[in-house]
């Protein structure tokens, strides 16, 4: 089983809604990829980030996920609050690459752990696009203890 990480990265809050469960009263095994999304992108969105490059701090709005790889260790039962913690363990050019855990809310029991590749893209080509420095500075707030 994965241990759990030292203070690098950031722990969100997740409610399990009764349509995340399977028929066995236990979480969808799709759901929790859609948990750390979810996560992740509200860690983004209270540092400024938006998919409307009108409204968003960084250039960077059009991002796709290029790798999503989930080890399930123990299910969630019921419907409850799980914590998510994410980190960087990558950033390079134009690609980022999260470690991610779902726990359970005391932190006590690791119900899932992998991880995330993501690319920015030029949102005409298709191709990949470097990272700004704005988003940058930003993203490696969570490969490091954070001060907040």
């Amino acid at each position: 089983m994965q241990e759990l990480p030292a203070k690098v990265g950031r722990t969100r809050p997740v409610q399990v809604h009764f349509d995340d469960l399977d028929p066995l009263g236990m979480v969808h095994n799709s759901r929790y990829a859609l948990f750390v999304e979810r996560a992740i992108t509200a860690f983004w969105q209270e540092e400024g980030w938006s998919m409307d490059p009108d409204r968003s701090r960084y250039r960077d709005t059009h991002l796709v996920v290029r790798e999503f790889l989930i080890r399930y260790e123990a299910p969630i039962q019921g419907t409850a609050g799980v914590d998510v913690w994410f980190r960087i363990s990558r950033l390079g050019r134009t690609s980022v690459v999260y470690e991610f855990q779902v726990r359970s809310e005391e932190g006590r029991r690791v119900h899932a752990h992998g991880h995330r590749v993501q690319i920015r893209v030029d949102p005409e080509a298709l191709t990949p696009l470097a990272f700004s420095d704005e988003l940058r500075e930003t993203a490696r707030g969570l490969m490091e203890d954070p001060a907040r």
